[in-house]
């Protein structure tokens, strides 16, 4: 598996490295879509409470931030599969780091969502279980109402989505460290 080049008086080895394809796309296309949803739901739940001129809790900007973490990571692993160079040390390093800022996430979410606020609560009683049906204002607002629980609602599973592919992807950097996928 490794290659020497004689370098004046040193020998120069380089590992090389296989990543099973199939499963490293799976892992891409997937936390690439939770990346996307992470960020797209707090991005626009932050401008819901800018124009409602209320404070956006932590949680938002956080969401925000590390759905962005994340599409960066995945740009630098594409660049890095490109140019052959993607080391399972780096992903485990990387994915680590995620998986805390990812659990961060759950919880963090879970609380608004479970917790004080209860925001799961008050959209069964006030949203799901108040239908609106017709061509009026209050059918729109409903609407409305009833996709900030549901997008409450998908972004908790977003998170814990890639908390699992997170972990997953450190099990692959291992057996790939380990040349299990020769």
């Amino acid at each position: 598996m490794a290659r020497g080049t004689v370098v004046g008086s040193a020998v120069v080895v380089r590992q090389k490295y296989f990543w099973p394809d199939v499963q490293l796309n799976i892992w891409t296309i997937i936390m690439l879509a939770t990346a996307g949803t992470i960020l797209g739901i707090f991005a626009e739940f932050m401008a819901i409470q800018s124009q409602m001129r209320l404070p956006s809790p932590w949680i938002l900007p956080y969401g925000v931030t590390v759905g962005a973490i994340t599409f960066i990571f995945i740009i630098i692993e594409l660049v890095l599969i490109a140019q052959r160079r993607l080391l399972p040390g780096v992903v485990m390093l990387f994915s680590f780091i995620l998986l805390v800022l990812y659990l961060a996430g759950a919880i963090g979410t879970g609380i608004q969502l479970f917790g004080g606020k209860n925001i799961n609560n008050q959209c069964n009683t006030y949203v799901f279980n108040m239908r609106q049906h017709g061509a009026s204002v209050n059918t729109l607002a409903w609407l409305q109402q009833q996709n900030i629980c549901q997008c409450w609602q998908a972004v908790f599973a977003f998170w814990i989505i890639g908390t699992v592919f997170l972990i997953w992807i450190m099990i692959i950097a291992a057996q790939v460290n380990a040349n299990q996928f020769d």
